[in-house]
């Protein structure tokens, strides 16, 4: 019988052996589990970052999705984690929606508290079970990347890296704010995981290399757009130089004037910043983050195929 790579991904999900099967024209056939490590450079994904604000996805959504379009690595977000973990939807509520009104502050600050109490007495177990079923599935954790983590406790903040160790990740990611690493970096060092520190246009090596004092194990995401559309240049020296502390790099192609579109069609070297990684064999993922819009006639899943395959052919070319 042959299946769909959706049909795989259901499969997988039921805990049946998925192993064994390769993506023939738009069917499955007999070969592996999901691969995008080529050429040794773990091509990954920003999710559930990459498949949209709407609809919310469980993890189970989500990883079908990954095994759909054959992804074997990625930088996963914590919020569908901590769903799988059973966290009170009322303490965890949906960011950015417009014209909703201001949370009332005393109700804020309260379940500020109730989900400190809930994050540090989650019992790890859980957390190595969902790693289990990802593994099992071929799609590893590298990094979880956390929002709001400057707002965490000393305790969530211990949680965070404790929760990133249980998935099997080898750093977490937050965005940057150059005053407040000093503190995360802290922890970071404590617990002996990288923080990869992800910076937008505004941001440039400065504000990394002044990270990098702070912490032994303060790292950056390296956003290789946003640098061409912040700083107008290639990023490839700074990779060079600091790529001992760059935990992943986000790929995706802009122009100089700091325009999202389709790989190859920008300013941003996406080629040779993969063939930097590959040459020097450095343990860097290569994140795709899906932002441009998509193309009438086609979809996010469709888009994403396509940069999977630049960067392949990139990377074996």
């Amino acid at each position: 019988m042959l299946y769909t790579r959706r049909e795989l991904g259901r499969l997988a999900l039921t805990g049946l052996p998925t192993a064994g099967w390769l993506l023939k024209s738009d069917t499955l056939v007999a070969a592996g589990k999901p691969n995008s490590k080529w050429a040794g450079v773990q091509v990954g994904m920003n999710v559930p970052y990459n498949f949209g604000p709407t609809p919310v996805l469980t993890s189970d959504q989500i990883l079908e999705k990954c095994i759909e379009l054959g992804v074997s690595g990625v930088e996963l977000r914590s919020q569908p984690v901590e769903a799988f973990l059973g966290v009170p939807a009322n303490l965890v509520a949906p960011r950015g929606r417009r014209g909703s009104p201001p949370p009332d502050p005393a109700v804020q600050k309260a379940n500020a508290e109730e989900l400190r109490k809930w994050r540090v007495a989650v019992p790890m177990s859980k957390v190595k079970d969902f790693r289990r079923k990802w593994n099992d599935a071929g799609v590893r954790i590298e990094i979880v990347k956390y929002d709001g983590i400057y707002n965490f406790t000393d305790d969530e903040l211990d949680y965070s890296f404790k929760l990133a160790k249980n998935l099997g990740a080898r750093a977490i990611s937050c965005e940057i704010d150059v005053a407040e690493t000093k503190r995360v970096g802290l922890f970071a060092d404590k617990h002996k995981i990288m923080v990869g520190y992800h910076g937008h246009a505004s941001t440039g090596p400065a504000h990394w290399e002044e990270a990098f004092t702070y912490a032994k194990h303060n790292g950056a995401n390296l956003d290789i757009g946003h640098f061409v559309g912040g700083q107008k240049t290639s990023p490839v020296p700074f990779l060079t130089k600091y790529h001992d502390r760059i935990t992943h790099i986000h790929v995706k192609d802009k122009k100089f004037d700091n325009t999202n579109v389709p790989f190859g069609q920008g300013d941003t070297p996406v080629k040779e910043v993969l063939q930097t990684i590959r040459d020097n064999k450095w343990p860097i993922q290569a994140t795709i983050e899906f932002e441009y819009a998509v193309p009438e006639g086609s979809d996010r899943m469709k888009e994403m195929a396509k940069g999977l395959e630049y960067c392949k052919n990139a990377l074996l070319g």
